[in-house]
């Protein structure tokens, strides 16, 4: 067996682990500060940001293992001298089995294919279902759903203000205020569409009881908007790609800990 390019961590401390990615998206994914035997930390990148600050901060924390968001945002070598694991995980929806797919998906496929392999040791996808269009440009070694941190976790709570409050959180395009506009008038149903960091969200968590999914754009995806309500405890109403009405439970000992209600009826 080769010898790794990067120290194994000793069994006598902690682990240091070290998120990359856009606070605003990916903050809510990450494995909080604190767990015994474990440090962790999170820096603010984006394609374009400053490469220098990065590799001094992660300099700094000299983590064992570094997990980025979108590894299309690191710069080609960027990563060569890094001493640590390194695993680039991918967040976008790209085109699906053999069709061209739509421009939005066509678009993220192309910052894919700038993706300097080099950069990382292991790569993981959010959706199976892009697997095989992402190993026409680098190896997918698992294909996970985006995760979601402790803190969002509770129980399915009562309903406290004599009827639940419906909430949506994602940027507006076309797609979405089509469906959206007619469930505004309707219902009461709240839409925040920018300037919701982790702590904002997670008092939007504690403050409603339903959460809509919608996707980009008109064509199917998980976004991981689903995990993290259900996490919270929510009815999660969300478009789905099976043409099928079915209800998600998530159980925890005798009792539902969160449902979903996923409908594909976009008109």
């Amino acid at each position: 067996m080769s010898a790794l390019p990067y120290p194994r961590p000793s069994a006598r401390i902690p682990w240091r682990v070290a998120f990359v990615g856009q606070r605003t998206f990916f903050e809510a994914c990450i494995l909080g500060d604190g767990l015994a035997g474990m440090r962790t930390t999170f820096f603010e990148f984006r394609k374009g940001g400053d490469t220098d600050r990065l590799l001094i901060g992660l300099q700094e924390f000299r983590p064992h293992v570094v997990i980025v968001f979108r590894p299309e945002i690191i710069p080609a070598g960027a990563f060569a001298g890094l001493r640590a694991a390194t695993l680039g995980f991918l967040t976008e929806p790209i085109p699906r089995g053999t069709g061209a797919g739509h421009p939005d998906q066509q678009r993220r496929l192309w910052e894919l294919g700038q993706v300097d392999r080099g950069n990382f040791d292991r790569v993981v996808s959010f959706d199976p279902l892009i697997a095989e269009t992402a190993q026409k440009h680098l190896p997918v070694w698992r294909s996970l759903p985006l995760p979601v941190a402790d803190r969002y976790y509770q129980p399915v709570g009562p309903v406290i203000h004599g009827r639940p409050r419906s909430v949506f959180v994602g940027r507006s395009t076309p797609h979405r205020e089509r469906l959206l506009e007619p469930a505004k008038h309707l219902y009461d149903l709240v839409h925040f569409a920018f300037g919701v960091g982790a702590a904002e969200l997670e008092d939007l968590m504690r403050d409603h009881e339903v959460a809509v999914n919608l996707h980009n754009e008109p064509y199917p995806s998980f976004e991981n908007r689903v995990s993290l309500h259900l996490a919270a405890g929510h009815l999660v109403m969300t478009q789905q790609n099976t043409g099928l009405f079915y209800l998600a439970l998530t159980i925890r000992g005798n009792a539902p800990y969160a449902a979903g209600l996923f409908f594909s009826n976009t008109k």
